[in-house]
């Protein structure tokens, strides 16, 4: 890991710098899903070894103020903490609620926010606790934080997930409880950004609730695009990854970022996606 560190720090000194706020002109917030393709999976080229300096450039070129990650391991998060020194992170290992299996951290650029408070609870029937829900196949979780935009003052949270890939009745009702959990926690009406690899289409009716009380940034914002977000190194196709939004004035731009970088096609096996959004 030290030496990964090490050459990625030589691989970013040599980028032109990226401000986080462009020019700070207006009261925008840029925020960013990411499914990072966990670290251990036998990817053969692209493997995390091999694509790790591809993720520290994109995140330096998009310098997303608020981003989550998904299916991270501890290294991978690490990774990212070592080699981007303004950003801070929160978040547990889904398997024990401490360092084991995949997290869905939540990075912010301290220069630009700041974290109030932060959770995690489990998508199951025991939410407090390490634990699968109802046909999942595996451990789901959301991690939440509130936060303060340091240019404007305001709050806002930002809620990040990985709904299960199999089980239909774990889909609907762990984004069934992401939905009332969003409510609870939010009983002063702050803006509000979920993110998330969903692994739903967006004509899934499971998505009905979710889209009665948040909007897709993909489908209001002004300037927008209809690539898929799940390309598996090339062999797969798919709109599973999303960024939802209520309380903000608009969103001027969504993008999916489907660039090279390191002179990689890939920097996983989904793209990152990015929106733009106006307090």
């Amino acid at each position: 890991m030290k030496r990964f560190i090490i050459m990625v720090a030589a691989l970013l000194a040599s980028l032109p710098l990226v401000e986080a706020k462009g020019d700070g002109a207006s009261e925008s917030l840029k925020v960013m899903s990411y499914n990072i393709r966990l670290g251990s999976a036998k990817d053969g080229t692209n493997s995390w070894n091999l694509r790790y300096a591809a993720t520290a450039e994109m995140i330096k070129d998009q310098a997303p103020d608020v981003f989550g990650v998904q299916e991270a391991l501890s290294y991978q998060v690490l990774f990212i903490e070592e080699n981007f020194r303004n950003y801070e992170c929160v978040g547990v290992g889904r398997e024990d609620g401490k360092k084991e299996g995949e997290f869905m951290s939540i990075f912010w650029n301290k220069k630009t926010v700041s974290m109030l408070k932060w959770g995690t609870f489990w998508l199951s029937e025991t939410p407090e606790k390490p634990s699968m829900g109802w046909d999942a196949a595996c451990f789901r979780t959301a991690t939440w934080a509130l936060m303060k935009d340091k240019k404007t003052g305001k709050k806002f949270y930002f809620v990040n997930t990985h709904l299960d890939h199999k089980g239909k009745e774990a889909q609907k009702n762990g984004l069934k409880l992401i939905v009332d959990r969003i409510a609870q926690i939010n009983p002063d009406g702050y803006p509000m950004v979920l993110t998330g690899d969903f692994n739903m289409e967006p004509d899934n009716s499971n998505l009905a609730e979710l889209d009665s009380k948040m909007q897709s940034a993909r489908k209001i914002a002004a300037k927008t695009d209809s690539h898929d977000t799940f390309n598996g190194w090339g062999r797969g196709k798919g709109i599973i990854d999303y960024i939802y939004v209520s309380g903000f004035s608009s969103c001027p731009e969504y993008q999916t970022i489907t660039k090279r970088y390191a002179d990689r096609k890939f920097v996983s096996d989904h793209y990152p996606v990015c929106a733009k959004l106006i307090f």
